[in-house]
C-alpha cells in the first residue's frame, strides 16, 4: 500500500465515516448469529455522534479513508466500556485491532483521562478472532448473556 496507518482521536466530522465502516464490519457478525437487526447494525448517526461527544473514540487512517476505530467511555467507578473495535475487513490480521485496543486502554489508564481501574468490553461467543484479540492482551470473561436464540454475548474484563 505503501502508506503507514496513523491513529488519531475521533472528531465529529468523522461520525458518518465510522458509520458506514461500521455497518461494513458488523456484517459478519449479523451473518454468524442470523440477525441483521443488531445495534451496530441500526445505530443512526446522531446516537453515534453523541457517543463521540460523550465519551473518547479514536480512529485509524490510511491516507485520508478511515479503516478502523474504537471507542471507549469510563463511569464514576472507573470501569472503561470500549466498544466498537472495528477493522475495515481489508486491513483485518495485520495488528491493527491490537494497536487501537492498546492505545485507547493507554489513554483512559495514563493519557488524557487517566481515571481506569478496569476495562470491560463485550464481544459475541462466536467471533474467535476478537476472542483471540482480547484473550492475548489479558481479557477474562466475567460474565455471559444470551440475548437471543443463536445469540451469546461475553463480557470480558481486565484491570487496569
Amino acid at each position: 500500500m505503501g502508506m503507514s496507518v496513523t491513529i488519531s482521536a475521533a472528531s465529529a466530522q468523522d461520525a458518518e465515516h465510522i458509520l458506514k465502516l461500521q455497518y461494513l464490519c458488523y456484517q459478519g457478525e449479523a451473518e454468524l448469529c442470523g440477525d441483521y437487526t443488531i445495534e451496530p447494525l441500526t445505530q443512526p448517526l446522531a446516537d453515534l455522534t453523541a457517543e463521540l461527544e460523550r465519551g473518547h473514540a479514536l480512529v485509524a487512517r490510511l491516507g485520508d479513508e478511515i479503516v478502523a476505530s474504537v471507542r471507549g467511555e469510563a463511569d464514576e467507578t472507573g470501569t472503561v466500556r470500549i466498544t466498537r473495535l472495528i477493522v475495515h475487513p481489508r486491513l483485518r490480521r495485520h495488528g491493527l485491532g491490537g494497536r487501537l485496543l492498546d492505545a485507547i486502554e493507554e489513554h483512559f489508564a495514563t493519557g488524557g483521562a487517566g481515571v481506569a481501574k478496569r476495562f470491560r468490553l463485550l464481544t459475541g461467543h462466536r467471533g474467535d478472532g476478537n476472542l483471540r484479540l482480547y484473550r492475548g492482551r489479558g481479557y477474562e470473561t466475567v460474565g455471559v448473556e444470551r440475548v437471543a436464540p443463536g445469540r451469546t454475548l461475553l463480557t470480558l474484563e481486565k484491570a487496569a
